[in-house]
């Protein structure tokens, strides 16, 4: 770890060098409290990021009311956050290397804190949809420097997986949290409120990381490859909007399939360069080791999994069971406690099991939970939920958990805005993955049953066909005792499309845990 560089400051062989104003340039991290105090601030910038990314889900029919924007422009809105946050991880996390990870967390609070007021503010389409690219760019400065300040001040690898318990659960509280806070919010406020609950908030973190934070830097040999981080970034974001456009009903589509494509190509040429490079952007080599590689892999997977359930249960117990957004998140608040309680007690077990085990178990769990919820028909069974859910948040958190910290331990201390670049980065493909997969599987099921609906005309089947909010809207044009047919085959199909999801995410969680195996049995192995 010797490429760990700071000023001011003698350390001992071998030590990364870290400087803040409360003393954390002992070993890398901070002595007593200090550590855990940065820890707070690092999970108040998650939670922020982690809100953010779901909030606006349930304000987007107030947005459509208000700003009138055309069905691309909606989409648009809803999508280029994730979209610039994936794509730009890669660049910043290995910029933060490079010019100091604490500074491009702190470039990016500010960044947040001002994308938000234009957000709220907005009075146009375009607007709304620069104020969320903006927002992306400062979620990824955020992400990965989180991470790699942590991967520096808990050099301990069992303080640093209870610290990164800690992270991973509030990663959890913040994705859940944030269709409530917006239901919140618009029951006494206008659509912009879901926005500015974060300029406060980031008026207090901006000066407290300013004064907690410790600096670090990696190994500054050799110059940044500004060209290679870009050859990054454009090959991300034309994966990820194929991806995501995968998922649609423009599957293979020209403007799908180009970006798509030529995002692969950057991303290969990517590779082909780091290789080439005497001092690349992104230690490949990492990769060659089985618990990074296996610990990238197992994280696409639970995203995947992860993602596309939850996309699926909002639209199962908003259209099938009829509730409001409001009750819809607190029918999934079971899968976010569970998920805490998994990240919180993730470091005492994977120090009795170790991370092969851990990871796998949790996988396995995992899929127990998802064919258990194979039972929900057109009829509420709450227990049923609350039981799948629990098992689903808690088998999930103990596979990101054990994932993450095994690809951190693995990751040399020198290099660590680049690794947790390259976590979060998956995370976000396996997110983007997993609501194209499944959803196109789920839509093949469903199409099917209500293409040829008695006394539907076909045209108005085929539209049916591509959801079941579209089916019902359809449902209630045709109206009689055709509409009633179309409305309950639809619902009808959906259930069974739903159920046929299910069986493919848990064949895929089961494929997770055999790919799991490859994992250390310990904790011993791996970067102290």
């Amino acid at each position: 770890m010797s490429g760990t560089t700071t000023a001011g400051t003698r350390r001992s062989s071998g030590v990364p060098r870290q400087r803040s104003r409360y003393g954390l340039s002992v070993r890398g991290g901070g002595a007593g409290a200090s550590r855990w105090t940065v820890l707070v601030v690092l999970c108040v910038s998650l939670l922020l990021v982690a809100v953010d990314a779901t909030v606006l889900h349930i304000a987007v029919p107030a947005v459509s009311e208000d700003l009138r924007p055309s069905a691309i422009q909606l989409l648009w809105i809803v999508d280029v956050y994730p979209l610039v946050c994936a794509s730009l991880l890669i660049l910043f996390g290995t910029l933060g290397d490079r010019v100091g990870r604490r500074r491009v967390l702190l470039l990016g609070y500010a960044l947040f804190g001002v994308a938000s007021a234009l957000a709220a503010l907005a009075t146009a389409p375009e607007v709304l949809i620069a104020a969320r690219a903006l927002l992306g760019v400062g979620g990824a400065m955020i992400m990965p420097a989180t991470l790699s300040i942590l991967r520096q001040v808990f050099p301990d690898r069992q303080e640093r997986a209870l610290a990164i318990g800690v992270w991973s659960a509030v990663a959890a509280v913040g994705a859940a949290v944030g269709p409530l806070v917006g239901g919140l919010l618009l029951e006494h406020f206008w659509w912009g409120s879901v926005f500015l609950i974060n300029i406060p908030l980031m008026a207090l973190v901006l000066p407290a990381g300013w004064w907690l934070l410790p600096e670090s830097t990696g190994d500054r040999n050799g110059p940044w490859d500004v060209v290679g981080a870009l050859m990054a970034a454009f090959g991300l974001f034309g994966v990820v909007y194929g991806v995501k456009r995968i998922g649609g009903a423009e599957a293979l589509s020209l403007t799908t399939l180009v970006p798509g494509a030529l995002g692969a190509a950057l991303l290969i040429l990517f590779v082909r360069r780091q290789r080439r490079r005497t001092h690349p952007l992104v230690d490949l080599t990492m990769f060659a080791r089985p618990a990074f590689g296996t610990s990238v892999g197992c994280i696409v997977l639970a995203m995947l999994a992860l993602v596309g359930l939850e996309l699926i249960a909002a639209q199962y117990l908003q259209l099938v069971l009829g509730l409001t957004p409001l009750e819809t998140g607190l029918r999934l608040l079971p899968l976010t406690l569970a998920a805490m309680a998994a990240g919180l007690a993730g470091s005492h077990v994977l120090r009795r099991f170790g991370p092969r085990a851990m990871v796998s178990a949790g996988f396995v769990l995992t899929a127990m939970a998802v064919l258990s919820l194979t039972v929900m028909g057109d009829r509420d069974r709450p227990g049923v939920l609350v039981v799948g859910f629990v098992l689903l948040g808690f088998g999930l958190e103990t596979t990101l958990f054990g994932a993450y910290e095994s690809m951190l331990s693995e990751s040399p201390a020198e290099s660590a805005g680049g690794s947790a670049a390259i976590g979060e980065t998956s995370y976000q493909l396996g997110a983007g993955i997993g609501i194209a997969l499944l959803g196109s599987v789920m839509n093949a099921a469903y199409a099917p049953g209500v293409a040829d609906v008695p006394g539907v005309p076909s045209a108005a089947g085929r539209a049916a066909s591509h959801s079941l909010g579209e089916a019902y809207q359809v449902a209630d044009r045709v109206g009689g005792p055709a509409g009633a047919a179309l409305r309950g085959a639809a619902r009808e199909s959906f259930v069974y499309g739903m159920h046929v999801a299910l069986a493919v995410s848990a064949a895929l969680l089961l494929l997770g845990a055999l790919a799991a195996l490859r994992l250390p049995r310990g904790t011993e192995s791996g970067t102290p």
